[in-house]
């Protein structure tokens, strides 16, 4: 992995891209969710005083599976039926998370990742590798995206 291109201490928005297998994971209060292969994109904004270290979380929970979950998402990454393949993020201040999950639409997974939003999800299923997907869509948004390969 290089974080070189990276400034983890500023704002943004992210998308991560896991590849997985068919499975069944329960998600906390949340109960059981089922996933078909394929490729799952989550949505999430880095707008807190960490920054992008939000992202650098997810990459190092990923690989190392220490830590306990603390939401929606760390599910996927404790479970050794998903593994997550790219991070995308770009810099920007404005609230883009909502926008970024209404622009990627398609089939999402009710409830999962957006229960501080009106969102219905912020996690979408691809049966094909959407990173070209991705990219199109933050540049809709004047976005520079940054690929970080996992």
């Amino acid at each position: 992995m290089d974080f070189s291109k990276m400034d983890f201490s500023e704002k943004g928005v992210y998308c991560l891209v896991f590849e997985n297998r068919d499975c069944v994971i329960e998600v906390g209060k949340k109960g059981n969710f089922s996933f078909s292969e394929g490729f799952h994109i989550y949505t999430g904004s880095a707008l807190g005083p960490g920054g992008m270290k939000r992202v650098k979380r997810h990459i190092d929970l990923s690989s190392k599976r220490d830590k306990n979950p603390r939401w929606h998402v760390d599910y996927l990454h404790l479970t050794p039926s998903f593994k997550l393949e790219w991070a995308i993020c770009a810099a920007t201040s404005a609230r883009l998370e909502c926008e970024l999950a209404r622009r990627l639409g398609g089939d999402s997974v009710q409830g999962f990742g957006c229960t501080d939003c009106a969102c219905k999800s912020h996690l979408f299923y691809r049966k094909k590798n959407p990173l070209s997907e991705i990219k199109g869509v933050f540049e809709v948004f004047e976005l520079r995206a940054i690929v970080l390969e996992c």
